[in-house]
């Protein structure tokens, strides 16, 4: 009698066990291949935003502001007024060249005059037209510098911040603001030597279509095309500056904005596998593969490139491998399981694979 509770105590354990080593064993896996296909993944890089024209506007003439007839932030048209520098001191320049060329002109025609009677030579009325060009140079010289003191914009375009005021004495050359064309932008970005050779191998390179991620996270809602490659590459960092050319008719990008440019690469012959069938260690990746024995062994990979719940693999795998795709946590090395194989185009379509 005082050995029966033990022995109940030892049958129920047994049978505890029983039933879950049973259920365990039951419990199927679900296991898969990488997949080989061309492909595309997108890459961004951090990028710097330029008007296509940004220029600065500067005094041609000394003088004080008068007028300002714009305001900062301003839409402009080609030719518009912008400012005007004090004009008195060249329209009275303009007017005493006007009377010197009036003066010189009369001379000209008395010389002239005595030239066709022949009492004065020849070189003398040579003389007088001489001087009648350089006082008709010198006009057109004072109108020039009278010209300069009225500032217009060269292009159509947005004023930027003023460096001056009304009424401020001004030096030649001063800086009295910034104009900027955004009808169009200019986005720089700086791209790795191995992404450079895969885009200049490419046959459509020269027609690229990039986007642009906005500081704030959202996509700049139209597209821009690579234009330029700069000669160069940079020896410090082993990058090499692309311009991308973007229409900004809602003139929503500045210039000296920040970004990023997305790019899509292509993936010839790529090793795909689902993200979710690895594992970090230490920081390098692993996942499981199971053996012709229906062991689990651990091998690390190299990834490539990243997709949306995708990487491409460069090394660690092949298409024939199995790979275990779901309840990673609930096996350990070496473990022998019951499986279940899913077709790897299957799986990567449901994980929507980008493809060329």
């Amino acid at each position: 009698m005082i050995m029966l509770p033990g022995l109940l105590a030892l049958l129920c354990y047994t049978s505890c066990t029983s039933h879950k080593e049973e259920k365990e064993a039951e419990t199927k896996f679900v296991v898969t291949s990488p997949l080989k296909a061309d492909t595309t993944f997108s890459k961004d890089y951090v990028c710097q935003i330029h008007s296509i024209n940004h220029i600065e506007l500067r005094a041609l003439e000394k003088g004080y502001l008068q007028s300002c007839f714009v305001d900062e932030g301003q839409h402009v048209k080609k030719g518009q007024l912008l400012f005007r520098i004090m004009p008195k001191l060249y329209e009275a320049e303009v007017k005493k060249a006007q009377a010197e060329v009036k003066a010189v002109n009369i001379e000209y025609d008395n010389t002239k005059s005595l030239a066709d009677k022949n009492i004065v030579s020849a070189n003398e009325l040579a003389l007088a037209g001489a001087k009648l060009k350089k006082a008709e140079a010198e006009l057109l010289l004072a109108q020039t510098h009278l010209g300069f003191t009225n500032i217009r914009a060269p292009f159509d375009g947005i004023i930027d911040r003023f460096r001056v005021r009304v009424g401020s004495l001004l030096d030649e050359g001063e800086l009295l603001t910034t104009l900027s064309d955004n009808s169009k932008m200019w986005v720089y970005f700086n791209v790795p030597e191995a992404q450079y050779l895969n885009f200049a191998a490419d046959k459509k390179a020269d027609k690229a279509v990039v986007k642009l991620i906005m500081a704030n996270n959202q996509l700049f809602p139209n597209t821009g095309i690579v234009e330029t490659i700069e000669a160069e590459f940079d020896n410090e960092t082993g990058n090499i500056p692309f311009r991308a050319t973007f229409p900004n008719p809602d003139r929503l990008l500045r210039h000296g904005e920040t970004g990023n440019i997305r790019m899509t690469e292509p993936i010839k012959d790529g090793i795909i596998i689902p993200q979710k069938a690895t594992f970090e260690v230490l920081d390098k990746k692993y996942v499981y593969v199971v053996d012709k024995n229906s062991q689990i062994k651990s091998k690390e990979i190299t990834v490539g490139a990243e997709m949306e719940d995708l990487f491409v693999v460069t090394s660690g795998l092949t298409e024939s491998d199995k790979i275990l795709l779901e309840g990673l946590r609930k096996v350990k090395e070496d473990d022998k399981i019951s499986y279940d194989y899913k077709d790897p185009h299957a799986v990567m379509t449901a994980l929507k694979l980008p493809t060329e």
